[in-house]
């Protein structure tokens, strides 16, 4: 049996689509519904959000390291000009 997938996700205000946030996950959907329900303390005042890019990863690891250089400053403007 495989692993599940550990996703990167960044998501966008459906309301000011100049807000954006980045997380990582398990559950994409589950995730994507808490942030909607105001359950996220980060993002509950720019609801409702959608998925704009989600990346999967076999590794943990590899996607934490991800999440960590999307939300650096680098990683901000990488994102900006390819997502």
């Amino acid at each position: 049996m495989s692993q599940p997938f550990h996703y990167v996700y960044i998501l966008v205000s459906e309301a000011t689509e100049n807000h954006h946030y980045t997380g990582l996950t398990q559950g994409l959907d589950a995730r994507l519904k808490a942030h909607n329900a105001g359950q996220v303390a980060h993002t509950a005042k720019f609801r409702p959000w959608k998925i704009e890019t989600a990346i999967a990863f076999h590794s943990r690891e590899k996607a934490a390291a991800f999440e960590k250089y999307l939300k650096s400053h680098a990683g901000r403007a990488f994102a900006t000009k390819h997502f």
